[in-house]
């Protein structure tokens, strides 16, 4: 069995503008991140308390907080699409699982989202494009 870490990161609402919505179109009122991050066991089994030995997400978080903010987004896909890339940026993320979704879809109810998985083959090809 290979060994793999993960981090998650679940219901993070986003700040960002999705869509383009007429008169008696439901508006999402919020739009949620879930993304879960594959590493090395290496950066979370680590030999002593020191940030320098683990993956500091801070920067990734702000990263995504910053491409959300950037603009008003057709599409989930595309806000995905930016996101991967960010992720990309950091060696230490080997695979990833990214969900983005909204609500309320439907009379102030459901969530409607899309969902990548992308293994470490797929980033390996981000990275070298």
């Amino acid at each position: 069995m290979t060994r793999m870490a993960k981090i998650e990161l679940h219901d993070l609402e986003i700040a960002a503008a999705i869509g383009t919505y007429g008169p008696h179109d439901v508006v999402p009122d919020a739009h949620i991140l879930d993304l879960t991050l594959t590493i090395a066991p290496d950066l979370v089994k680590v030999p002593a308390d020191e940030m320098a030995l683990v993956f500091d997400y801070d920067p990734l978080i702000e990263r995504i907080d910053q491409i959300a903010r950037s603009r008003q987004y057709e599409t989930q896909e595309f806000l995905i699409t930016q996101i991967i890339a960010a992720c990309a940026s950091f060696d230490q993320i080997m695979a990833l699982d990214i969900t983005v979704r909204k609500r309320p879809v439907l009379g102030n109810t459901g969530s409607l989202g899309v969902r990548l998985i992308l293994d470490a083959d797929d980033m390996a090809t981000l990275r070298s494009s």
